[in-house]
Parts: C-alpha cells; sequence; structure tokens
C-alpha cells in the first residue's frame, strides 16, 4: 500500500477521534480513493479498510476505556447517532455511548450507504446515509 493512501487512511481515523474531520468529509475522501467499506473493531482497536480491488488496511486507533456492555441496546446506538448527526458529542463520546449500548463495533458499507452497528451476539442495528458520490 503507497503511502500517500495511508496517510489518507490515518487521516480518516485519528482525525475523527481528535474530531478535526466530519463523517461526510471522511466518506468523501475514503471515497475519492476507492474504498468500499470499513470495519470498526472495538474490541481490537483498530479500523480496517476494504478497496474495492479487494486489498485492505488496518488502523490502529486507540477507543476510549470503556467496557463493553453485554446487552446490545438498539435505541441507545440510534440516540448516539442521532446525536452526531446533530454535532451534540464527539466521535470519542459516539464510541463511549455506542460501548455501553452494547455495540462491539460497526460496518461502513460506502457503496451501500449504511452503518450495521452490531453486538456480541450478532443484534445490529442498520443507520443509512445519502450516498456519496466520487466525482
Amino acid at each position: 500500500m503507497n503511502t500517500e493512501l495511508v496517510g489518507i487512511l490515518e487521516e480518516c481515523a485519528n482525525g475523527s477521534l481528535a474530531g478535526t474531520i466530519s463523517f461526510p468529509e471522511v466518506l468523501g475522501k475514503l471515497t475519492a480513493i476507492g474504498v468500499e467499506r470499513y470495519h470498526a473493531d472495538y474490541s481490537r482497536q483498530e479500523i480496517t479498510y476494504y478497496f474495492e480491488d479487494g486489498t485492505s488496511h488496518v488502523v490502529a486507533i486507540a477507543h476510549p476505556q470503556q467496557s463493553i456492555g453485554n446487552a446490545f441496546q438498539a435505541d441507545l446506538v440510534a440516540s448516539a447517532v442521532k446525536q452526531s448527526q446533530g454535532n451534540e458529542h464527539t466521535y470519542s463520546d459516539f464510541l463511549l455511548k455506542t460501548m455501553l449500548a452494547g455495540c462491539v463495533g460497526y460496518f461502513v458499507q460506502i457503496s451501500g450507504a449504511r452503518v450495521i452497528y452490531f453486538g456480541r451476539n450478532g443484534d445490529n442495528h442498520v443507520e443509512h446515509f445519502p450516498v456519496i458520490s466520487s466525482t
């Protein structure tokens, strides 16, 4: 993987945590470089980016120190998403709230314009977002 692509992936991951880049900006940057989807894994504290050509790259990201709840609470995940959409909290706050709600991670399906949040036992919650154009 070339250093320019790795730099963009790290900018997206670390910028999200630092609050210097928004979710729509992340989607735009990732779409422009050919990322099809990504997986945020709370347990491993990393994000895996999957490219359209079948390659992938992992970026370590230090999540807040928080135990993940045992029971998946989709309503609390949906509430945290809504707060994010309204710029009512930071990405770090979002991580804390979804962890408490039993979320162990999520997949952002860029081409499918949806995010799938999931719990320990396979419970899930799906949120849709506007399709991002690569042009």
